[in-house]
């Protein structure tokens, strides 16, 4: 909590963004079928994997720049881009995470622990955005064992996980999500 300070104004404006990218995502799963994304899902890992490895080298040409605010185009992309992140994760969800670093990393001004802080809370209002979508259009389609599975790791992971990164240098946490997201690549190639 303490990390979402600062960032308490701006995840106000991001939510809805998360919020509607979430149901567009939802609708997206239900209607499409299911090799529409496969293809494209470790490329965007791999975007994001990239943001979160050169973050802070392009935080730091943006800082010279452009000022510590987030405005004007820059607000506009961020906006974009937290809402495709949310469209991505109402579609299929996994290392959403990561793609919102990668993005945050570059367009925030804010150190690591701080953008782990709000991606957790954006990561939040897509999943269950997502859940909800699926719960009124379509229930039949829910396996309900696997939500809750889902529900209970992510419960478990989101306190375990703010906890940790918290308290992990910002090199060692951009190791263990550069980690996370190479075995998410593999995975999904496999």
């Amino acid at each position: 909590r303490h990390e979402l300070t600062r960032l308490r104004t701006l995840l106000k404006q991001l939510a809805p963004a998360s919020f509607v990218g979430a149901v567009a995502g939802a609708l997206l799963l239900l209607v499409l079928p299911p090799e529409a994304f496969e293809a494209i899902v470790p490329a965007l890992i791999l975007l994001a994997l990239l943001l979160v490895v050169f973050g802070p080298r392009l935080n730091a040409w943006a800082a010279r720049h452009h000022a510590d605010q987030v405005t004007g185009p820059r607000f506009v992309v961020l906006i974009v881009g937290v809402l495709l992140a949310g469209m991505y994760g109402g579609y299929f969800g996994a290392a959403q995470g990561v793609l919102l670093i990668g993005m945050m990393s570059v367009l925030l001004p804010n150190g690591l622990q701080e953008i782990n802080g709000a991606k957790n809370v954006l990561g939040l209002v897509v999943n269950f955005t997502a859940a909800a979508v699926f719960l009124v259009v379509d229930p039949s389609q829910v396996n309900w064992a696997v939500v809750g599975l889902i529900a209970i790791g992510s419960f478990i992971g989101g306190l375990l996980g703010a906890r940790i990164g918290r308290s992990m240098p910002p090199w060692l946490l951009r190791l263990t999500i550069v980690v996370i997201g190479v075995v998410a690549i593999v995975v999904l190639l496999v």
